[in-house]
């Protein structure tokens, strides 16, 4: 069993930056694939940023050169850092654990296994 606290969310202006945390409990933290999802009301829940165990990293076009996904396994920590925020960015963030493997597949919401409460991310205009 794993569970995962989600911290960071804000108000920011667009163009600003935020840093996002999760903490995980358990031993395993390190075998874990971790994931970024993100819901805007209204809209499905999406992928944003996954990086593996060995510490491969994939992202959603949509932020890709804006965000960047990171860990550190001695605190069992995952962040996500937000740059040049959009008001598109806008929602509640995610962050989530399962099984490791192909980056490609950690896209997908059904890869994993925990799920965080969510954090709010609000950008002005």
């Amino acid at each position: 069993q794993v569970q995962l606290v989600e911290s960071g969310g804000g108000l920011v202006q667009s163009g600003g930056s935020l840093r996002l945390s999760c903490a995980a409990s358990g031993r395993t933290f390190s075998t874990y694939a971790m994931g970024w999802f993100r819901q805007a009301p209204g809209k499905e829940r999406e992928f944003v940023a996954a990086i593996t165990s060995g510490g491969s990293t994939v992202y959603a076009d949509s932020v890709k050169s804006r965000f960047t996904i990171s860990r550190d396994n001695a605190k069992n920590t995952v962040y996500l850092q937000m740059n040049s925020l959009k008001s598109e960015d806008t929602a509640v963030y995610y962050c989530a654990a399962g099984s490791s493997g192909n980056p490609y597949y950690l896209t997908n919401r059904a890869r994993y296994d925990y799920w965080g409460q969510g954090t709010q991310v609000t950008v002005s205009s």
